[in-house]
């Protein structure tokens, strides 16, 4: 009964010609649901008591994850990545796509008057004033664009994510928006291109080349955070002491190594751990029951690459006490 629905997966000609590069099954009594992802994901397969997720927070977390606002003088467009993928978000109600949905019948008309003024032999000779030039008209209309997109952004994407926005726009555009945002999450680099003459991952590389350095020192940042915590003794990368930890609720940020798997059995009552064979099927990845249980527990489960982890053991934690 379990392998039936993997076997109607299997022979689900219209899923396998809309896949793409990963893929993630989860299955149990009652429930099956494949997901997609842009990306592959190492091949694993695991029989447990719950799911085995750790490699999806990959796609979930905000460590490495980014907006970019794609900006020019008519309309806008919203892309959310990381620095594996980049996709179009579809704009929600209350975030203006173009200049006009923007201003509506405010945009701003020409407003001049002719005069005649006599010429040589008696002729006259229409004479243009103007009540502000066209440049002067555009600027007005570019500025009241970009702070309605930018209060926009800021109240539906910026500030319920938390993540930095980058702008892609023309090099003239940078200046001015950058002058009338109110967005804090706006970083100062940005991508000085059109985005419509992009394709998407020239735009994807643009932007990750602007976020990695970002991407480096925030994980550097945790690293010191967390030598900084077991210093004092409120972090620690012991796999028994950050279990009993988790259990109470203690952790605040747990990271593990991404690639690492350390096969037991977690209870998550006591905090006890004990070492178990994976192919069990009451065993799972301890690494992956711990970020459950510190994400069950209101604290941040991140999935750092081996390279930039802080320990050797697989894990940090950083306490909240």
């Amino acid at each position: 009964m379990l392998l039936e629905p993997f076997e109607a997966l299997a022979h689900d000609r219209d899923f396998w010609s809309h896949t793409l590069d990963g893929l993630a099954v989860l299955a149990g009594a009652g429930l099956f649901h494949a997901y997609r992802f842009p990306q592959p994901v190492a091949e694993l397969a695991v029989v447990a008591d719950s799911f085995h997720t750790k490699p999806l927070w990959r796609f979930l977390q905000s460590v490495d994850s980014y907006q970019v606002l794609g900006l020019n003088l008519q309309a806008i467009r919203l892309f959310e990545g990381n620095r594996r993928d980049l996709s179009e978000v579809d704009l929600v109600p209350g975030v203006p796509r173009t200049i006009t949905e923007a201003l509506g019948g405010e945009l701003t008309e020409p407003h001049q008057t002719v005069a005649s003024y006599g010429g040589i032999g008696g002729s006259s000779v229409p004479m243009r004033h103007g009540q502000g030039g066209k440049k002067d008209e555009v600027d007005i209309d570019s500025e009241r664009f970009f702070r309605a997109v930018d209060r926009a952004v800021l109240e539906h994407y910026s500030r319920p994510s938390g993540l930095p926005l980058i702008l892609a726009a023309l090099p003239q555009h940078h200046h001015l928006f950058q002058q009338v945002s109110q967005n804090p999450f706006l970083v100062k680099e940005g991508i000085r291109f059109d985005p419509d003459s992009l394709s998407g991952n020239e735009l994807q590389n643009l932007a990750w080349q602007t976020m990695e350095p970002r991407y480096h020192a925030r994980l550097a940042a945790l690293g010191e955070e967390f030598q900084e915590a077991r210093s004092k003794g409120t972090g620690s990368d012991d796999l028994a002491q950050v279990a009993q930890a988790s259990t109470s609720g203690r952790v605040a940020t747990l990271l593990v190594e991404a690639d690492r798997v350390i096969a037991g059995r977690l209870d998550s009552a006591s905090g006890r751990v004990g070492s178990a064979d994976l192919g069990d099927p009451r065993v799972d990845d301890l690494l992956d029951d711990l970020g459950e249980l510190v994400t069950k527990m209101g604290g941040q489960a991140l999935v750092i690459p081996a390279e930039r982890m802080p320990t050797d053991t697989g894990l940090a934690a950083i306490y909240r006490y």
